[in-house]
Order: structure tokens, then C-alpha cells, then sequence
């Protein structure tokens, strides 16, 4: 049964998408005989883990054969919050199963010492491959110190993916857009496209295909997956984003991150005016080949907002010129191609 509750940690972490910044979404479970008596997850960055909270409000006492699930190795460091693994040994919890050994060098592998050293039966990893997928952006964050990355792209049958003339083409079914809403965009942090696709294109870079999903857990039990709006990433260097177009001008504004070159003269004025209109912008160094400074682009994606809202996963959209740096910088970790059906 051991895979069961550790899918549902899985299941309730997911609930906190969007919302624990460059933490890592994790979920608890506490089982007696078989059954949850108590569950909860990591809700936002600053608040109490997981497994602190879920302890803190489970008021009953602890039984000698209750087993605490939790998807990844509980802290052991004081941070923005106290060690996990404190309240368990203070709670008296005997058993531990755990998804994942957490790969930030602070608790990897201390955890669970801790907790073996206070007597505690420790089972796990279970379903690592399973768990380190889920939270493949903190993992990316912690292990390489940049978000994981996900280059996607839509061609047509030929192999074309704009028209002769470089006019806007449309490429993907409807279902194929549906798919690509629900379990590329929703599942990153962030869309990322370059300011020629803007230019190209104006795309909203949002989540509106989006449909209700449920998943089954082994319990029975549905959950509605959270439809979740990633922030929106233009990478421009030169300024050259129209103040009209839709990424930074509709409702959803106050999401999208224009990133421009540091120093650049010809982005002056346009800095001030996105600002204006609630746009955020980060001005990164320029390499000499007219990149941005990798490195100096992830510590501030990652460290936004100190970390509140920090991007641990972007899902690189285009166009061609974006795709092209991405490949040559080696920064991509996966890359997912949608053929049309013309």
C-alpha cells in the first residue's frame, strides 16, 4: 500500500502549484490501519511544510502503528521555517515512508539520518522516479541552480513550422491545443517565447484550453487538478516588444516578465512605460554574442520576489531563433514536438 498513499501526497501537493515559489510541492499523509485519519500539503512559500502543518493540527495523539507518508525527505536545517523533522520525533511518530531523497545539499540524506538516529522506522525511497518528475523544477533548481526547461514546438507534417512568407500559421488541432494547455503550459512555472513570436504572432502565452480534469487516487477518492496560469517570459533583448501587444496589455499583465538587455539605450523609454503598465521587467547582462547571461537569467527567475515567486520551470515556445539558443546554450532538458495534422 506503500504506492497508494505516496500517490496521494503526490495528488495534494499538487494543489500547491503556483504557490510555494522555488520550494518543492510536497504532500502528507497520515494512515492508521489502512485508512487517512489526517492529510494536507505544502500550501505557500514561507508557511509551514507539509508534515510540520499537517502535525500541528492533528490535535488526536499519535498511535505506536500510525505511519507518516510524505512524498520528499522532511528538512532538517532551520529556514524560513523549523526542521520537520523535529515535530516528528516531538510528536512521536515511529514510521516514515518517503517518496524522494530532497537533492538540496541542506537535507539530502540528513533527514532521514535524523530521524533513524531518534528510533524512527524509515521506509523509502518509494516511487522516486515517480516523485522527482513531479517536482522536476526544484530538483533542476536545487541539483543545477536553473530551472528545468522544456522546449516545445508545433510543426506540420513536412517539417514547416511558419508559412513560406513568415506569416502567422496555424498549425495544431484543437485537441492537440487542449493537450498541450492542460499538461505542458499548466505544468510549468512559466511560458517563455522570443519578442520576434510576439511580433509574429501577439499570443496571449495563457492557459484558456485548459479543461477540468480529475485523477483517481487508490482511495477512491477525485480530486479536480488546479488550473494553474503560469507568468509569461519574453526574452527581448533590444526592446523591441510593441506596448499594444496582448502579453502586456491584458488582464493578466501583471504576470508576464519582459526580459531585456542591460544597459541597452534602445530600451530605455520602453522600460519605464511597461513598469507603468504593471509589466515587470528584468534587465539582464548581454554576452558577446548578443545572449543573455545565463547564469544572471536563472538567479532571477529563481530568486524572484525572494524566492515567493520563483520560477523553477519554463516551457519554451518560440520561435526558431529562441529555440536555436536554447539548443546551443545546452539549457534544455526535454523536448516535446506537436505534428499537425495537415
Amino acid at each position: 500500500m506503500h504506492d497508494v498513499f505516496i500517490r496521494r501526497c503526490l495528488e495534494l501537493a499538487e494543489r500547491g502549484r503556483g504557490s510555494v515559489g522555488n520550494g518543492a510541492m510536497v504532500g502528507a499523509v497520515l494512515v492508521r490501519s489502512g485508512r487517512i485519519v489526517a492529510e494536507t500539503w505544502h500550501e505557500t512559500f514561507g508557511k509551514p511544510h507539509a508534515e510540520r502543518m499537517l502535525l500541528e493540527d492533528y490535535r488526536d495523539a499519535i498511535e505506536k502503528a500510525d505511519t507518516l507518508y510524505i512524498n520528499l525527505e522532511p528538512c532538517c536545517h532551520h529556514g524560513k521555517t523549523p526542521p520537520c523533522t523535529d515535530i516528528i520525533v516531538g510528536r512521536g511518530m515511529r514510521r516514515v515512508v518517503y517518496g524522494m531523497r530532497d537533492p538540496d545539499h541542506r537535507a539530502s540524506g540528513k533527514g532521514m539520518a535524523a530521524l533513524r538516529s531518534a528510533g524512527i522506522d524509515i521506509i523509502g525511497p518509494v516511487l522516486p522516479d515517480l516523485c522527482q518528475r513531479f517536482n522536476r523544477g526544484f530538483v533542476s533548481a536545487r541539483s543545477m541552480g536553473r530551472p528545468w526547461i522544456t522546449l516545445k514546438r508545433a510543426v506540420t507534417r513536412e517539417g514547416s513550422f511558419s508559412a513560406s512568407n513568415r506569416a502567422p500559421l496555424k498549425i495544431t488541432t484543437h485537441d492537440q491545443d487542449v493537450w498541450s494547455h492542460t499538461w505542458l503550459r499548466s505544468r510549468h512555472d512559466a511560458i517563455l517565447a522570443g519578442v520576434g513570436t510576439i511580433l509574429a504572432d501577439d499570443p496571449q502565452l495563457n492557459t484558456r484550453f485548459v479543461q477540468k480534469i480529475h485523477q483517481e487516487s487508490g482511495l477512491n477518492d477525485h480530486s479536480t487538478l488546479k488550473k494553474y496560469a503560469p507568468l509569461r517570459i519574453v526574452l527581448d533583448p533590444k526592446g523591441r516588444i510593441p506596448i499594444d501587444a496582448r502579453v502586456v496589455n491584458d488582464d493578466s499583465r501583471s504576470r508576464t516578465i519582459v526580459v531585456m538587455g542591460q544597459g541597452s539605450v534602445e530600451a530605455q523609454d520602453k522600460v519605464s512605460t511597461l513598469r507603468k503598465q504593471d509589466v515587470r521587467v528584468l534587465e539582464i547582462a548581454l554576452s558577446a554574442d548578443g545572449n543573455f547571461v545565463w547564469a544572471d537569467l536563472w538567479t532571477a527567475l529563481l530568486l524572484l520576489d525572494g524566492g515567493a515567486k520563483g520560477i523553477t520551470s519554463i516551457l519554451v515556445e518560440g520561435g526558431a531563433e529562441t529555440w536555436r539558443r536554447f539548443r546551443e546554450s545546452g539549457n534544455v532538458d526535454e523536448e516535446v514536438t506537436l505534428v499537425g495534422q495537415a
